[in-house]
C-alpha cells in the first residue's frame, strides 16, 4: 500500500501538468504566404493580390502577425511595407482576428470574423472586413500556401 501512495500522486502529478489539448481540428499555426486575394464590394469582385510584393501571415498559438512588402526592396515608386497583427480565436472553422497592431493606426481595435478551411498545403479564408470609420465594408477571400 505504501508503494501505491507514491505512484497515485504522480500519476496525478503527470495528469495535472498535461497540456490542453486543443478542440479545433484545422491546423492554422506556421508561416502562409498569401498567393491569391479578391474583394467583393456590393456586385463587383476583383483581385486584390499584387503579384509585386509578398506578403506572410504568422499564426501561433494565440496570436497572428502579417507583413507586406514589395520585392525590389523598396528603391524604386512600387516601394510599400505594412504589416499588422493582435490576438485570435479559432472555434471549429470560425477564425477571429482582433487587429491590435498596424501601421494604419485607423484599422486599430477592428474584430475580423473568417470562415477558414485548410486543403493540402493552403489556408483559405473567407470573410467580412468591415470598417466603419473608413466606409469599408466588403468580402475578402484570402489563400495561403505553408512556408
Amino acid at each position: 500500500m505504501k508503494n501505491i501512495i507514491p505512484f497515485v500522486i504522480a500519476v496525478l502529478l503527470f495528469a495535472s501538468c498535461e497540456t490542453k489539448k486543443e478542440s479545433n481540428t484545422i491546423p492554422i499555426t506556421g508561416t502562409w504566404r498569401l498567393i491569391s486575394a479578391q474583394t467583393t464590394e456590393k456586385d463587383s469582385t476583383f483581385s486584390t493580390f499584387n503579384p509585386k510584393t509578398k506578403m506572410i501571415k504568422i499564426i501561433n498559438d494565440t496570436h497572428f502577425a502579417f507583413f507586406n512588402h514589395d520585392l525590389n526592396n523598396g528603391k524604386d515608386s512600387s516601394a510599400v511595407f505594412f504589416g499588422g497583427g493582435g490576438k485570435y480565436t479559432l472555434k471549429d472553422s470560425i477564425y477571429t482576428e482582433n487587429l491590435e497592431f498596424f501601421n494604419n493606426r485607423q484599422w486599430e481595435n477592428g474584430k475580423f470574423e473568417f470562415v477558414v478551411k485548410i486543403k493540402n498545403d493552403t489556408l483559405i479564408q473567407k470573410g467580412i472586413e468591415k470598417v466603419e470609420k473608413l466606409g469599408i465594408n466588403r468580402i475578402i477571400t484570402e489563400k495561403y500556401v505553408r512556408e
